[in-house]
């Protein structure tokens, strides 16, 4: 694991500028899915946008996925696949939203 800290977190809105605030993705079965973005943020190790099921439903899980460059430059979502990485992203995803503890 690194040393990912949420002093490092710079928030960015990259995809918000570029397709609003929600996002359909769609999945191997061809089933799109509306998300919400939650957040955006960059860190040492890349950028990644936090998403939630535009479902209504507040106590959902959030998927967090990679954003990279398309070819045509705009940002495009992907899978983050090194379990490693995931879970760094994870982990401070959630030191920047729980409550501090003493």
């Amino acid at each position: 694991m690194t040393d990912l800290s949420a002093s490092n977190v710079k928030f960015t809105s990259r995809l918000l500028e570029a397709y609003g605030l929600l996002i359909e993705l769609t999945d191997e079965q061809n089933e799109v899915t509306v998300y919400r973005i939650v957040s955006e943020f960059q860190i040492d190790t890349g950028t990644y946008a936090v998403l939630q099921k535009d479902n209504g439903i507040p106590e959902d899980e959030v998927e967090i996925l990679k954003i990279i460059d398309a070819a045509d430059g705009k940002p495009e979502l992907v899978t983050i696949d090194d379990d490693d990485e995931w879970e760094d992203v994870a982990e401070l995803y959630d030191e920047l939203t729980l409550p501090f503890e003493d």
